[in-house]
């Protein structure tokens, strides 16, 4: 069922905003990370990772100096059912004993057009760094009412669960983890 990572997040924004560091917004839960797997080809088990911190660099004049990384408590996925989610937490899954944190670190942004970018990075999750590639879409930016300046963006990506050496074989309609990440970051 699983799980993902996570992490995340990509996040990036097509408006005119000159180079600045950004918090994401986890503590007034402006920020989200989702996952969907197929459950037996019949229906799907989804979820979240209620915990999870990071920051991004943006620059629209300099989209290639770009930056994102994100941390992820695996031990806080909720796929809203408890029994489930001790088994996503066991070696089948996760394994949170051993590797509690999974982190995203980007290598590069290419941005797409259309406020669509695409983030490189290597995820590091159970134990294994993989490169992966987010689907990311700047969906806006702005002053907000409290006097600061926010920037919030949309992913998707998809791994194998097999390349993360999660064990659990449910057949090939179960294999891969679909992320959904919905980002919003304060700038610092």
């Amino acid at each position: 069922m699983l799980l993902s990572v996570a992490v995340l997040s990509g996040v990036f924004i097509a408006a005119p905003v000159q180079s600045a560091e950004y918090k994401i917004d986890t503590q007034g839960a402006h920020a989200f990370i989702q996952f969907k797997v197929s459950h037996l080809g019949y229906s799907f088990v989804m979820g979240r990772f209620n915990e999870f911190s990071g920051e991004f660099n943006f620059d629209a004049q300099n989209i290639n100096d770009a930056k994102v990384s994100v941390t992820i408590n695996t031990q806080s996925v909720d796929s809203n059912h408890a029994e489930r989610d001790k088994h996503l937490r066991g070696k089948d899954f996760l394994n949170t004993a051993a590797f509690p944190k999974a982190t995203f670190v980007s290598t590069s942004v290419v941005e797409q057009g259309d406020k669509k970018f695409t983030i490189n990075g290597d995820l590091t999750f159970n134990g294994v760094t993989k490169p992966i590639s987010i689907d990311a879409l700047a969906i806006g930016a702005g002053k907000d009412p409290w006097g600061g300046y926010r920037a919030g963006f949309s992913g998707t990506t998809r791994f194998k669960m097999k390349d993360y050496n999660m064990r659990m074989d449910l057949g090939p309609a179960s294999a891969y983890v679909d992320l959904t990440l919905v980002v919003e970051g304060i700038k610092q």
